[in-house]
């Protein structure tokens, strides 16, 4: 076998390589991350409670119903005189006034407040992080986070990871939509630009880099 045949096959094999990578690529169908303008028009909304959260129940003049409980798994709470009420998914004024419909038939005009104290939020607004992080998990949103944040807080990238083929998956107007962005620029080179904001729900995937 000569050195023309064996150049022949490698080169070959290359572009089958470079086809496979440019199919997947396209397959994907990941749009440009929106700009930083637009998502400057974005509004935010009030949190909502989520399983797992911890909540504080004030009851004025009432000490013996007041106190801190947690959202259950199944997102329901449960305290003094008031049994199973849904709770994932309100505001904590919402939930303040469900009590107070609940607890009117003990006690009466009662006036109720609720203090959000360990947040982790509903499972459709937790940001979840898969492939090739350092810790893969779900995180709670906050209030105008960005790739960075969620970066430091799943501790970064592995050694695998192909940073700049990532891509946000996130639900706009009922439908998702895949959005790249740059990892290995914001971390390995400090491109500030590739700073881009999450919003709730997003999934964050970082795959594998072939080589």
């Amino acid at each position: 076998m000569n050195a023309t045949y064996i150049n022949t096959m490698t080169i070959r094999k290359w572009l089958a390589s470079f086809a496979i990578l440019f199919s997947v690529l396209s397959l994907g169908a990941c749009k440009t991350y929106p700009s930083l303008v637009a998502e400057e028009a974005y509004v935010g909304h009030d949190y909502l409670v989520g399983p797992g959260d911890m909540v504080d129940i004030i009851v004025w003049r009432n000490p013996e119903v007041s106190m801190s409980v947690p959202v259950r798994p199944d997102g329901k709470i449960t305290t003094p005189l008031v049994e199973d009420l849904p709770a994932s998914g309100k505001t904590s004024t919402q939930l303040a006034r469900d009590i107070e419909e609940a607890l009117s038939k003990y006690i009466q005009q009662p006036v109720v407040t609720v203090v959000v104290t360990e947040f982790i939020g509903p499972y459709s607004e937790q940001i979840r992080v898969i492939g090739e992080a350092a810790k893969p998990q779900a995180l709670p949103y906050r209030e105008q986070m960005t790739l960075m944040d969620v970066l430091i807080a799943v501790g970064g990238v592995t050694e695998f990871a192909a940073g700049n083929r990532s891509r946000v998956i996130r639900n706009v107007d009922g439908k998702q939509q895949q959005f790249s962005v740059r990892l290995d620029d914001l971390i390995r080179d400090g491109d500030i630009t590739a700073n881009v904001p999450m919003r709730q729900g997003d999934v964050l995937v970082i795959p594998e880099s072939y080589f």
